[in-house]
């Protein structure tokens, strides 16, 4: 297991969550029935947008990020993007009540949030610049 892998499966997933984003709209717009518009826009940004920023992250940033920490923080994103997305798909289709969900929404908040924060935190502990820019040679 790599940083590059992880950077992969962030932009997988961001691809993924895009595909299912897109097909939400498409079949509100369809219906013309826009009561799931928060999962939608949730869906797209959390797990598209954010997802394959954090692809590019470790692309650029983070390569020689420690691995476990990685780990932590995509299973944190995605997961907690995963269970958001589905439960408020049951809040808003009136599947579930808030009182059920509700919890569940905001654990799932949290684990998106601590996402970002051990992002930040490799982040601060890497270097300044990206690592695809070239290091200034000693010769120069």
């Amino acid at each position: 297991m790599n940083i590059d892998r992880i950077s992969r499966w962030h932009l997988l997933y961001g691809l993924v969550f895009a595909i299912i984003g897109m097909v939400l709209g498409i079949y509100m717009a369809s219906s013309q029935n826009h009561v799931q518009h928060v999962t939608h826009a949730h869906i797209l940004l959390l797990g598209f947008v954010l997802s394959a920023i954090f692809a590019v992250i470790y692309r650029l940033w983070l390569p020689a990020s420690s691995v476990k920490w990685a780990l932590a923080q995509t299973a944190c994103h995605q997961l907690g993007t995963a269970v958001l997305a589905i439960g408020l798909f049951l809040l808003y289709g009136q599947v579930a009540p808030e009182a059920t969900v509700g919890p569940i929404l905001g654990i799932a908040s949290i684990g998106v949030l601590l996402g970002a924060v051990l992002m930040l935190v490799q982040v601060l502990r890497a270097e300044s610049r990206p690592s695809v820019m070239p290091k200034a040679s000693a010769a120069t």
